[in-house]
């Protein structure tokens, strides 16, 4: 699954290793820069963790009263500027991965090049262009909150692809545009509970996946829309749905619609963004849809703030629905009780939430900042919202609450 990317990367390095012999010719450059998070993060719910992303096994609440996992990462880029009009670029990231380890892994592997000064080719390992925040989402210091908010931006935990990159900037009176496309695949290994109670892993595979996305700019007004739809397979789960298909036609349809073996998954994404300077609001909206037992969801934040010197206090509303079955009948033929309950358990869990979240950004120098954060957390309709090992004696559909604080940094 690495093998690809890892190989690119070892590419752009090599390609970098010989700037110096090149450099009376070109005037190549060559820069490395860093950023990271040091948070950690205090759950009220001692029966579940709460997870920032759906890639992690654990995070605070259960396993740790106070998790240093949940929103702690290091990220080291090397850009390498080779001619006026070519460019690679390699990013590492360590973070928490689905076992549970921290070990670094390749966000982007690409190299670059401008075919004019306002179209631009990449191909490699590449942003996902899919919500407004989208390039910088790991760099906590480029963003107000602590993280961004999981209503939205944890719908598509993926934040790279490999494939091929195209974007173009054009200028519309006083306003900037910049259209981009972007098409390519992606491998992602996530953590679930199976139907024993043991803790599994499953590969979700998307391919064929395109995502078109404009970002236009105009003073202190930015607004971004996005359309992705790629084939989503995740074969781990196909055992299961070969046992319905054992009953019959019955089981075929129920099969044929809830399964996840290269089904169309579709995403729409809208946001806006206003800031003058001494106080920002913002705001995102997105929607997914597959006919599959992954649930068609809606999800919107707004957030504010106001500068106070160094000091940005900021509120944040999100919310997230299910707009699909959360249940099914199941088969009508008898001795399907447990099958069904399988397929209604995947069905139930998915989340739902409103929360809001009140924190404070202290930004004490050039490159570093402190913020603290509290979120309340209201989990409806029976979900567990995005808390992940539950215990026996979790209950889901009530609420919970956070308290964050990180320290941000670039270099």
């Amino acid at each position: 699954m690495q093998r690809k990317p890892v190989l690119i990367a070892f590419i752009l390095l090599m390609l970098t290793c010989g700037l110096p012999l090149a450099a009376q010719a070109n005037t190549p450059s060559l820069s490395l820069n860093g950023f990271g998070t040091l948070g950690v993060v205090h759950s009220d719910e001692d029966q579940a963790d709460f997870v920032s992303s759906m890639l992690m096994p654990r995070g605070a609440g259960h396993t740790s009263d106070w998790s240093a996992e949940v929103d702690s990462r290091l990220g080291l880029q090397l850009t390498a500027n080779l001619t006026p009009r070519l460019s690679s670029v390699v990013q590492i990231v360590t973070e928490q991965q689905y076992d549970g380890q921290f070990r670094p892994a390749i966000e982007w592997a690409n190299i670059n090049f401008d075919v004019t000064p306002e179209l631009s080719l990449r191909v490699g390992r590449v942003i996902l262009p899919v919500f407004m925040n989208s390039e910088y989402r790991k760099v906590g210091y480029a963003t107000p909150w602590v993280r961004p908010p999981l209503e939205v931006y944890r719908t598509i935990p993926v934040s790279s692809i490999d494939g091929l990159d195209v974007s173009y900037r054009s200028r519309i009176a006083s306003a900037t545009s910049t259209l981009r496309a972007t098409y390519g695949q992606s491998d992602t290994t996530f953590p679930y509970i199976d139907n024993t109670g043991n803790r599994a892993t499953a590969e979700a595979r998307a391919r064929e996946g395109l995502t078109i996305s404009n970002v236009v700019e105009q003073g202190n007004l930015s607004v971004f829309a996005a359309y992705s739809h790629y084939r989503l397979s995740i074969e781990d789960f196909n055992p299961l749905f070969d046992v319905f298909r054992m009953f019959g036609p019955e089981g075929d349809a129920i099969a044929d619609r809830y399964n996840v073996d290269d089904k169309s998954f579709e995403v729409i994404s809208l946001g806006a963004r206003y800031d003058p300077g001494n106080w920002f609001v913002m705001g995102e909206w997105a929607q997914t849809s597959s006919r599959t037992f992954l649930a068609d969801n809606r999800g919107w934040y707004i957030s504010g703030g106001y500068r106070l010197g160094a000091f940005t206090p900021y509120l944040t509303y999100a919310n997230q629905r299910i707009h699909s079955q959360t249940s099914t009948p199941g088969l009508s033929q008898p001795g399907s009780e447990a099958l069904d309950a399988m397929l209604n358990s995947l069905l139930q869990g998915q989340p739902q939430q409103k929360s809001i979240s009140l924190g404070l950004r202290w930004d004490f120098s050039s490159s570093m900042a402190i913020k603290a954060q509290f979120d309340h957390m209201n989990h409806e309709g029976g979900s567990r919202g995005y808390l992940v090992n539950s215990q026996p004696g979790f209950d889901p559909g009530g609420s919970v609450n956070l308290f964050s604080l990180a320290l941000d940094f670039v270099f």
